[in-house]
């Protein structure tokens, strides 16, 4: 298996919202990519500028970053030309790598505005290099910009940041760094998410679990659902007793906690995701916890009844 390190790109309307797309905010522009094989060496580099068909004008913003101009952009090939070129150029066996998740999903919707998804199947597994890197060299939660990595790490900066190409050289670097032990922490991505309860999805790690529900007709519906929001001993897999029952914290997650009589407590997390066809589909993350984090969850969740109440009554 070869592992694909890409970075893109892209535009968005001149006009901010009132100009935009729907299902469609951003415009990639640019390819950069380099090809490391199984060992992680370098094979082969691939770059594409690409002529925007939609956002025909930078965004002003992206025209600061980004380095390009719109003569620039105006002698790149279409998007059907550079994805295909490649995608083909990725081959057959490979891996994306990323830094951070947002070039993998804007690749899916890109393709999917074209009418080319099925290049491309999903969920897409990929390495995320940005949280890697967290985990090898950092406090495992902190994301970093990659100058920063680069710095961290005393790479030579040879060119500059914010051009795809140079941006995947820099990325494709820190991941050659990375202790192979960490290579087993892969990142989905679940833009194309589950449809039916055949197609759900369960990653299991070396500490927690991740599962990808199937698509709902409504938020309700998905958090009324039993076998949505069971939870699960990580050790034995057998449903356990809430110790915690549901509640959502200040960042949007649905939380609880559950006990094993035999293994201890279970912290089980709930991300409700709304796809751009209206639908929902949960991200459910299970994972072993101490009796103290178990008993900080539970005074979390009074602090939070708390301030709400005081809220209402104001």
């Amino acid at each position: 298996m070869n592992y694909i390190v890409f970075d893109l790109e892209w535009n968005q309307s001149p006009r901010g919202k009132r100009g935009e797309i729907e299902n469609f905010p951003f415009e990639i522009i640019e390819i950069g990519a380099v090809k490391l094989n199984e060992k992680r060496e370098k094979l082969d580099s691939f770059r594409a500028l690409i002529r925007p068909a939609y956002y025909t004008r930078l965004h002003f913003g992206t025209s600061a970053v980004i380095g390009l101009t719109n003569e620039d952009l105006r002698r790149g090939v279409s998007f059907r030309e550079a994805v295909k070129s490649f995608l083909e150029w990725c081959g057959e066996d490979f891996r994306f790598c990323t830094w951070g998740v947002a070039d993998v999903k804007e690749l899916q919707r890109n393709l999917r505005f074209y009418g080319m998804l099925d290049l491309l199947p999903g969920p897409v597994l990929y390495d995320d290099v940005q949280k890697l890197f967290a985990l090898a060299f950092e406090t495992k939660k902190e994301r970093r910009a990659l100058r920063y990595a680069v710095e961290y790490l005393n790479l030579p900066e040879e060119a500059e940041f914010h051009f795809a190409k140079e941006d995947a050289v820099y990325t494709a670097q820190v991941f050659q760094r990375i202790p192979e032990k960490y290579l087993s922490f892969f990142s989905v991505d679940s833009y194309q998410n589950p449809l039916t309860r055949d197609e759900e999805l369960l990653f299991r790690f070396d500490r927690y679990e991740k599962f990808i529900s199937r698509e709902f007709d409504s938020r309700e519906q998905l958090l009324g659902s039993r076998d949505i929001c069971s939870i699960y001993c990580f050790e034995c897999g057998k449903p356990v007793r809430r110790s915690v029952q549901w509640f959502t914290d200040s960042g949007g997650h649905h939380i609880a906690v559950g006990h094993c009589p035999e293994h201890g407590f279970v912290k089980s997390k709930i991300r409700v995701n709304e796809t751009e066809d209206g639908g929902f589909y949960a991200v459910r993350t299970t994972k072993m916890i101490s009796e103290e984090t178990a008993a900080a969850i539970r005074n979390k969740k009074q602090i939070l009844k708390l301030k709400r109440q005081n809220k209402r009554k104001k």
